[in-house]
């Protein structure tokens, strides 16, 4: 018993030793200027600053429609049955050369391109029925132009959008449209965009402002595109 005393008394004045130390002897001195060296440096204390996060709006596809909107040719027609057409095309080169749908203008009837809002005088130098395309020459030069698109690098649910003019009250103004490709093949691009019959004809564009071919509006009123693939095996690229 005696020696179990001692063993828990010694315990116990360890425990208040250890304290009495590390309160009150070690701070002590480790102010004094022999023990300074091996003062313990506390950790610092970094307050973390609260900001808020402005997300802004990506303006890719701005950025592309303003890219590509000057290549956009207009195209209204009066058909021999009194009928009016309207829809938009492509320019293919500087110097004057455009693509649309042969649809849009059909023999014996009355054509007018517009270019910048402008009507200009023009050469239709050929169609193909099958395939619903027409080249055709405006006497006009330095043309705004762009780049065609990779059809071996385009993927389904890629961002595409279009843009088409339009005559309205005799002004003509653009009209853009965006979604995503939901199947393509070689003959044909579909997407998931939907629109009026009078935006056939307007190029579809990838979202760098890639032409990646012209649309055309199926019975459901979805746009459909004929691939650049196509287009430019008719003009002759």
């Amino acid at each position: 018993m005696p020696k179990i005393t001692t063993i828990i008394f010694l315990f116990i004045l360890g425990i208040f030793g250890g304290i009495f130390a590390d309160q009150i002897l070690w701070p002590y001195f480790i102010e004094k200027p022999l023990f300074y060296q091996y003062r313990l440096e506390q950790n610092p204390i970094y307050l973390t600053e609260k900001k808020e996060i402005t997300i802004i709006e990506n303006t890719a596809l701005q950025d592309a429609i303003e890219k590509v909107e000057n290549t956009i040719v207009g195209v209204r027609t009066k058909t021999i049955n009194g009928n009016v057409l309207e829809g938009s095309g492509l320019i293919i080169t500087s110097d004057g050369l455009f693509i649309t749908l042969n649809d849009l203008i059909p023999k014996g009837s009355e054509f007018v391109f517009y270019i910048n809002g402008q009507p200009i005088s023009f050469q239709i130098i050929k169609r193909d029925a099958v395939q619903n395309l027409a080249l055709i020459k405006v006497e006009k030069n330095n043309l705004s132009t762009v780049g065609f698109a990779d059809l071996d690098k385009i993927r389904i649910g890629q961002r595409v959008f279009l843009i088409g003019a339009l005559l309205d009250n005799k002004i003509i103004k653009k009209i853009a449209n965006e979604g995503i490709i939901k199947s393509f093949n070689q003959e044909l691009i579909e997407t998931n965009i939907f629109e009026d019959d009078n935006l056939a004809g307007s190029p579809l564009f990838d979202i760098e402002g890639k032409c990646l071919g012209l649309s055309q509006i199926d019975s459901q009123g979805k746009i459909i595109a004929i691939p650049i693939n196509q287009i430019k095996e008719f003009i002759g690229l």
